[in-house]
């Protein structure tokens, strides 16, 4: 197993909201699952608290994180940091947000290497290359030396990806990865992602609220609803056979022509 969620409940302080109710979640090597439910349902915060990357001084967490055993939930700041980007990496809605727009492009690429690795400046070099032309950035030597605002949307959005991973983590989140793209570039980026996972055994957590692109990467869906899972299964029996009304709902809810050529 993978990654285990065991009643994971997140209350924020600030507003005495319980945003997570009590999640249950697994998932295998190499799995790619798809977390779906409308805006507020819970869904980036279970995400922000299995990455580590949610602020614990204005939440209350209680349940367990198991990440290959290892309760997230328990480890120390520092503990945390040896594992993200590591073995967790993220991937965002919005790349801009995600790169520092004062940095070149490749140096972004390499930072989890200098962080994680004592490999020397020319083999983290190396791998950065290899890593953008993994994931079709073009001509990887000068887009390289480039900064974000050079680069196009879906090239933005391949370099964070390429960033995440340069270093091949076990687990990649990826929270509304495609929202702020045009449908072909959508499609290529799901592609990439579905590519990135059966060449390396990378599993991925899909956060969205489309369905219809879950149905494209994942194997597995999930539904969230309140702060609640209220239906786990495979892609095709989400879809083919859903059995909770909100799921039902989701379903009906898809554009009929997308509907019919997913």
């Amino acid at each position: 197993m993978l990654l285990d969620i065991r009643d994971l409940h997140v209350t924020f302080l600030s507003t005495g909201k319980e945003a997570v109710r009590g999640v249950d979640l697994q998932m295998e090597p190499g799995q790619r699952l798809g977390l779906v439910g409308e805006s507020g349902s819970g869904k980036t915060v279970t995400a922000m608290a299995l990455s580590g990357l949610i602020e614990r001084w204005n939440v209350n967490m209680t349940g367990q994180v198991l990440f290959e055993d290892r309760d997230l939930l328990a480890c120390s700041r520092n503990e945390l940091r040896s594992v993200q980007g590591k073995d967790i990496g993220v991937v965002f809605q919005e790349p801009m947000t995600s790169l520092n727009p004062l940095m070149r492009v490749g140096r972004q690429v390499e930072e989890v290497l200098r962080i994680h690795t004592d490999l020397s400046a020319a083999e983290i070099r190396r791998m950065a290359l290899q890593a953008m032309d993994q994931v079709g950035l073009p001509d990887p030597e000068r887009t390289y030396e480039k900064y974000p605002h050079q680069l196009s949307g879906g090239q933005r959005q391949r370099a964070v990806i390429a960033s995440a991973m340069v270093i091949h983590p076990k687990l990649l989140i990826c929270d509304e990865p495609t929202t702020a793209l045009d449908v072909t570039v959508q499609a290529q980026i799901l592609e990439l992602l579905r590519g990135v996972s059966e060449q390396f055994g990378v599993a991925i957590l899909l956060i969205s609220h489309d369905l219809s692109v879950v149905r494209r990467l994942c194997d597995q869906v999930a539904v969230m609803y309140r702060g609640k899972i209220v239906e786990r299964g495979s892609t095709d029996d989400i879809f083919n056979a859903p059995q909770d009304e909100y799921t039902k709902r989701l379903i009906a809810a898809i554009p009929k022509k997308r509907k019919h050529h997913e």
